[in-house]
Parts: structure tokens; sequence; C-alpha cells
């Protein structure tokens, strides 16, 4: 994989949190007039911790639209879904940042085991939580993911039509060829196949999970091997809530044996992808758009000086594409749900 050497370095925006709340009481708080409170459903018996935000000048008496939002892999709440949370529910949104099981404060076992196949039915779970709360418009629940949880929402939309509308930014789709270029080519993807099969069986014989990094700049066993700014950088990404230190090595097989490009022909609800040629796999967006089974679809390409895969990360926490991606998916979830 390339290494990207970040060109700016930008504060990660969150909604700060008061480090004595009561998980239980499901405390609202406050951040200027948006309001976040902590609830958590079950999916598929593991019970999941979300950040739900309310849009400015909420009124309990009114339904609104909601989305749930999904950050890229190994990543939790606080991180990019949180930010694009909190700023789709300053553009009148009911929002959901959540941990997916195995991360964060979600409950599931073993931990930090990436699986795009659960983190699918996360999603779906997660629409089925909105679909409970009386605030929330029935009618119009869409669904935002940033990089691989672009991944997550695409498969989850593909197959649940309760997801009225989907955007996507700096989308990360891989296919078997796809993978090869970021994880050693063939003879590197199926080492880390066979490694991850021998660790689900010495889990599943003994209950012992390996791990490696999740990010280094000295260990090439990393998951992410490289000075990767947003994720070393502690006014990014590298937040206390996130590990660096655990990636599950089963993860392996079920990351890279996953294809979501054959869901785009199962995916008929409006669909808009942002993404530039500076972002991870421009064409494999290109060809996931080509694809979708529907004319109600738009590819929002943005301009950019970095080459691929260097604005990727931009996307996570840098105010001109964050902004422009805000922009562009409140406009297209207010004409499409």
């Amino acid at each position: 994989m390339k290494q990207y050497i970040a060109a700016l370095a930008g504060v990660l925006c969150l909604v700060s949190c008061q480090s004595n709340q009561n998980k239980a009481s499901n405390e609202i708080l406050f951040s200027d007039q948006i309001k976040m409170e902590k609830v958590n459903f079950n999916s598929e018996g593991a019970k999941l911790v979300g950040n739900l935000f309310y849009p400015k000048n909420y009124d309990s008496n009114q339904t609104y639209p909601a989305i749930v939002v999904s950050g890229s892999w190994t990543t939790v709440k606080e991180q990019m879904a949180g930010l694009y949370a909190e700023r789709l529910a300053n553009e009148g949104y009911i929002t959901l940042a959540f941990d997916f099981r195995n991360f964060g404060e979600s409950e599931g076992e073993p931990r930090f085991y990436e699986s795009p196949a659960l983190k699918k039915v996360d999603v779906k779970n997660a629409v089925s939580f909105l679909e409970s709360l009386s605030q929330v418009n029935k009618d119009k629940i869409g669904a935002f993911g940033v990089c691989a949880g672009a991944m997550y929402t695409l498969m989850a939309a593909s197959e649940d039509s309760r997801i009225k509308s989907v955007v996507t930014a700096a989308s990360w789709l891989h296919d078997a060829e796809a993978v090869k270029l970021f994880y050693g080519g063939e003879e590197g993807v199926n080492a880390k196949i066979e490694a991850a099969q021998a660790a689900k069986k010495e889990f599943a014989e003994q209950g012992s999970v390996q791990y490696i990094p999740s990010i280094s700049t000295e260990d090439p066993n990393a998951a992410m091997y490289g000075p990767y700014d947003y994720y070393l950088n502690p006014d990014r990404g590298a937040i206390p809530q996130w590990s660096a230190d655990r990636f599950a090595v089963m993860s392996w097989e079920d990351w890279l044996t996953t294809d979501p490009m054959p869901t785009a022909a199962e995916l008929s609800v409006p669909t808009l992808m942002i993404h530039s040629d500076g972002a991870v796999l421009p064409q494999y967006t290109k060809n996931y758009f080509e694809k979708i089974d529907t004319k109600d679809k738009r590819l929002h390409w943005m301009e950019t000086d970095l080459e691929s895969p260097y604005h990727q990360f931009n996307y996570y926490d840098q105010d001109a594409e964050v902004n422009e991606s805000v922009a562009e998916a409140s406009k297209w979830f207010s004409e499409k749900m």
C-alpha cells in the first residue's frame, strides 16, 4: 500500500461529552444547539452502543428524517462516524453513529474482529432501532457511509428496503483483484487468509485471540502499515476510544474475501456517491455506480491535486471535504427521502 503523509493536520470535530455521564440513564448531552443521547440497541444478541444526535431546535412533538452513519474499518463512533452524524444533525436530521459489534463500547466477541458481513447486519439493526423511535419518520430513514462504512452501507441497503436513500463518501469498495494491490499481491493475500483461518481455529479450540496492531510505522504485519497521520495523530483519529494496537488476525479472511461489487445490481434506492481521483480505488467507485439498479443516482466527483489514495484521509475530518460532502448529502437526502 502506498504510504500517506498528510499535508495538513486537522482537528477532529466531535461533540464533547461529559466524562461522568451515566450511560444507563441515557442522559441527553448538549453541544451548542445539537443534543446527543447515549443509546443502545440489540444486534443478534449483542448490545450495541450509539450516540443519537438531534437537530437544533428539536421539537419532541414532531417527527424527523433519520440517518444511520457508518465510519471506516476498525473505527469507533467518536471518529468519522460521529463527526458526520453531528454535522448532518445540524442540517435537520436525527442521526445515529454507533459502535459496531466487537468494537468500542458495544458488546461482541472476539474483540476487534472486523467482519463486513456482520457489520452489514448491524447497519440493518440500527435501522430497526431508528424505526422504534417515536420521533423518527419511519418512511424517511437513510444511510451514510464513509470509506469502508460505505461498503457496509451499500451491502445493507441492497438487501433492506427500509433504507430509502444512500450517500457514500470516499467509498472503499474492493474485489479479489483490488485487495492484491494493498496487501502484498496474491501471495500476501493468501498468507493473510491462511493466518486468519489458523487464528479462527485457535479461537474455537482454545478461546484465545491473536492480535496485530491496527496501525504501525514499524511493524509490517500491522493492519495498516505506514505513516497514516489520521490514525497516528491524537488531534485527528488517534483518540483514546480507538485501539491502535488491536486487530484480530482472524479478520483477514472476512475482509479479504468480501466482494461488495455484485450488490450494486441489487441496489435500487436513490444513491449519491461522493469521491475523487485522489481517494482510494476511484475506478471501483465508478464501476459500482454504473451497475446500481436505478436511474435515480448521482456521482459527485471532487477536485483534488492529491494522488490516490492520498485524498482519502481528508474525507475523515478535513473541513473542505467534510463540509462539501455534508452539503451534498443533506441536499440529496432532503430530495430523495
